[in-house]
C-alpha cells in the first residue's frame, strides 16, 4: 500500500520511518526538494494547490494524509474527486484545524471549555471585542498561525492600535489571555472501525511560542479523565481516522481548550521510544485499515525540542537513556531542527535526567522538572 502525504517535513519523515517496517510505501508532495522526508521516499515538488500534482499524488496512493494543517481543503477535495483514494484524517477536521474560530465553535458545540473570544474583522470590531472579552487579551490570525506566529498580546487599550497595525487585514480572533498554571496535551488515535487508542496525558513547556519540553505520562488522574472525555468527543464528532491532538491550559484544576491539531503532533514525539506503539505508527495503522497498537507508556519520558542549532550528537548521546532525532534541516533561529527523548523507569529518575539534559543543552525553562 502506498501512502501519499502532502507535506514532507519532519512529521512526514517520522511517518515514513514508522511505516516502512509495516511494509508501507510513501510518496510525498512538498513545495521544496530540500525537506526532511526527501531522503526517505519519492517526492513530487510543487505548490500544495497544484491540482495536477495533487491528482498525480492521489492516483498513485491508496490513502492521502498530511503532515501539517495548512493544506488547501478545496484542492484536496478536487484532486480526489472520482477516485477511490481516501483522505485521512477527514477533510472536515482539517478545515476546522485551519481556522481558530471554527475550533472555538467546535469546542463550544461539544461543551469543551475554551477561552472567551470574539471574531474581529475591523479596527472598530477589535475595540468592541476588547471591551466584551476584556483585557489583557491576545489577537490572533484565524488562519496560518503556528509556533507563536500571527499573534499580538494586548495588555491595555493603548496597545490596540499597534496590534491592529501588525495583524489587521486578515480575518482575526481576539481571546482572553489565560492566566494558566500549566499546559497539557491529549493525543489519541481512532481507527476506521471506530476503535480508539488514547495516549497518557502530556505536560508541555513553551518558550517564545514554541514547544520546548514535553513530559509523559503526566500523572494527574482527574485532568486526564477530563482530557480523554474531550478528546473522545472530538474524535467521534468528526468520525475521525488517524491521530488527533488537543492542547489545553490548566487553571484551578480545570482544562481550557486552546487548539486542536488534526495530525501527528510535536508533543507526541516522546511516543517513539516511550510508548508501546508510537503516534506515527498508530496514525498509519488507522489510515491503512490495520489494527491499532497499544498507546500505553513503556516508562517515563521527556522530549526536548532542539531549536535553532543542533548540539553535537556526542553531547546528547553521552547521557544514558537519551535518544536523538536529527531532521536534517539547516540551522535557522527559531527553527525546529530535531528532538531528543529521555526514557527512564520512574518519574523521579526521568525528572532528574531531564534536569541534567537541560543543563547539557544550556536550556532553562521556568517550572521544568
Amino acid at each position: 500500500m502506498t501512502i501519499g502525504i502532502v507535506g514532507a517535513g519532519q512529521l512526514g519523515r517520522m511517518l515514513a520511518l514508522a511505516g516502512y517496517p509495516l511494509g508501507l510505501d510513501f510518496l510525498f508532495l512538498d513545495r521544496s526538494a530540500d525537506v526532511p522526508a526527501a531522503r526517505l521516499a519519492p517526492l513530487l515538488v510543487g505548490e500544495f494547490t497544484d491540482l495536477a500534482l495533487l491528482r498525480r499524488l492521489a492516483k498513485r496512493s491508496e490513502v492521502l494524509s498530511f503532515d501539517w494543517e495548512n493544506v488547501s481543503v478545496a484542492a484536496l477535495r478536487a484532486a480526489t474527486r472520482g477516485l477511490r483514494t481516501r483522505v485521512s484524517p477527514p477533510l472536515r477536521a482539517l478545515a476546522t484545524g485551519q481556522d481558530r474560530l471554527a475550533e472555538k465553535r467546535l469546542f463550544e458545540r461539544l461543551k469543551i471549555p475554551t477561552t472567551r473570544h470574539a471574531p474581529v474583522s475591523t479596527r472598530a470590531g477589535l475595540e468592541r471585542a476588547c471591551a466584551r472579552v476584556g483585557l489583557p487579551g491576545i489577537l490572533k490570525t484565524r488562519r496560518l498561525g503556528y509556533d507563536g506566529k500571527g499573534q499580538a498580546v494586548i495588555r491595555s487599550r493603548a496597545g490596540i492600535a499597534a496590534a491592529w497595525n501588525a495583524l489587521g487585514g486578515a480575518p482575526l480572533l481576539y481571546e482572553e489571555l489565560v492566566d494558566f498554571e500549566l499546559e497539557v496535551s491529549a493525543l489519541g488515535v481512532r481507527a476506521r472501525d471506530g476503535r480508539e487508542a488514547l495516549y497518557p496525558l502530556t505536560r508541555n513547556w513553551h518558550a517564545d511560542g514554541i514547544l520546548r519540553l514535553s513530559v509523559a505520562p503526566w500523572e494527574a488522574p482527574a485532568l486526564e479523565r477530563q482530557a480523554r472525555a474531550h478528546l473522545r468527543a472530538a474524535l467521534r464528532d468528526f468520525n475521525y481516522v488517524g491521530t488527533l491532538a488537543i492542547e489545553f491550559f490548566v487553571r484551578d484544576g480545570r482544562l481550557i481548550a486552546n487548539e486542536l491539531a488534526p495530525r501527528v503532533h510535536n508533543s507526541g514525539h516522546w511516543t517513539i521510544e516511550g510508548a508501546v506503539t508510537s503516534q506515527f505508527e498508530n496514525h498509519l495503522r488507522a489510515i491503512a485499515g490495520l489494527p491499532l497498537g497499544s498507546a500505553a507508556a513503556r516508562g517515563h519520558a521527556a522530549m526536548v525540542n532542539l531549536i535553532g542549532r543542533m548540539p553535537p550528537a556526542g553531547v546528547v548521546l553521552a547521557q544514558q537513556g537519551v535518544h536523538l532525532h536529527d531532521y536534517g534541516k539547516s540551522p535557522r533561529p527559531g527553527r525546529k531542527l530535531g528532538h531528543c527523548t529521555l526514557l527512564a523507569p520512574t518519574a523521579a529518575q526521568r525528572d532528574r535526567g531531564t534536569r541534567h539534559l537541560l543543563r547539557r543543552l544550556a536550556l532553562s525553562l521556568d517550572g521544568a522538572p
